[in-house]
């Protein structure tokens, strides 16, 4: 009887060490990701604190003029900095690459997870990666050789003939200032920024419309919905608040991008309505002068400061992808219930 009693004593204490080990493990676990999580949060504000330190001197010199200020002189003896043709640059042309980008790559998402099949599919999705491996100086270089040259002699004169005779936004789509189309401008710099963007929008927004449960598809096309109707009706409202994310994360990458804006936006002061004139974003000053800046003055405490700026920009944009997506989620009230409720609005029509 004791040597049958071994066994079964065996088994049975097996399951209590492996909840111990398993106890263990996620506790381990559970300790390193609060470490790392520390650990960024200190990263930030560590660089934070080093771009203050010396990026708070032209706030302490002048004021809030900085922040509205339009000059920009590194001179020594007539030093004058102001921020605000560079962030106006910053914001227009990550607005514009936003308003382009965000419908192409929830086209593309919608085509890769709800049309394409096969090989079709594989090729498109493997060219949406491609494009997010090209450098960014790639793509300064075919802004200058290909993009410029077609915007100035076809697509900015078809605008400005078309969209710039509209009332109210007309003005956006003008001839610049010089009265032509030639050199580098805000808009180029956009579309640039929009198919460097595409990529990443398109990835998450996959990710994000492959989630919606099948169900949810199955019972729109029952109740006699075209692929459209189900995609409108039940796709994308429970996947709203997941593509505005996607969303946040490309404007993120367009608030700092930097060589192949630099290529192409015109680096020109001065605030324009018009788009087709030249204009600067503030990772393209700092990568132009900051090797040439002195400490002597306040020309490198002034483009320390312009970081600072840059990275209160993102963190507010952050912010209001946080707000988006949480507002986004209560609408949908956790994903099912809307889209069940115009499916009843639709079993009620038929």
């Amino acid at each position: 009887m004791g040597a049958s009693d071994a066994p079964i004593v065996e088994k049975a204490g097996a399951p209590a060490r492996r909840r111990g080990r398993t106890r263990v493990g996620d506790a381990v676990f559970k300790g390193m990701t609060r470490i790392v999580a520390f650990g960024l949060v200190m990263l930030l504000v560590l660089m934070i604190g080093v771009l203050a330190a010396d990026g708070v001197r032209p706030f302490r010199e002048f004021g809030w003029r900085f922040l509205i200020g339009r000059n920009w002189n590194p001179v020594a003896g007539r030093q004058s900095f102001g921020a605000l043709p560079f962030i106006y640059g910053t914001v227009v042309t990550s607005t514009i690459a936003i308003v382009l980008a965000v419908p192409v790559a929830v086209g593309l998402a919608l085509l890769l997870n709800e049309v394409a099949r096969g090989w079709l599919a594989n090729i498109v999705a493997v060219l949406v990666d491609l494009l997010a491996a090209i450098p960014s100086v790639v793509f300064g270089l075919w802004g200058v050789f290909v993009l410029q040259p077609a915007m100035d002699r076809t697509i900015e004169p078809f605008l400005a003939n078309t969209v710039g005779k509209v009332p109210l936004v007309g003005p956006l789509f003008r001839a610049n200032v010089s009265g032509g189309f030639q050199g580098g401008d805000v808009f180029t710099a956009g579309v640039i920024l929009a198919v460097m963007i595409v990529p990443i929008v398109t990835a998450v927004g996959r990710e994000v419309v492959s989630t919606v449960p099948r169900d949810l598809r199955e019972a729109a096309l029952a109740l006699g919905s075209t692929r459209f109707e189900m995609v409108r009706m039940a796709v994308l409202p429970y996947s709203r608040s997941g593509i505005v994310g996607a969303s946040m994360l490309g404007l993120g990458r367009a608030l700092g991008e930097t060589i192949a804006v630099a290529m192409v936006v015109g680096n020109s002061l001065g605030i324009h309505v018009s788009l087709f004139n030249g204009g600067y974003t503030i990772p393209a000053v700092i990568a132009n002068e900051f090797r040439e800046a002195s400490s002597e003055g306040l020309h490198k405490a002034s483009l320390l400061a312009l970081a600072l700026i840059l990275i209160a920009i993102a963190l507010m944009f952050a912010a209001l992808s946080r707000l988006l997506v949480r507002r986004s989620a209560a609408l949908v009230s956790g994903g099912p219930a809307p889209p069940a409720t115009e499916l009843a609005r639709l079993e009620g029509a038929a």
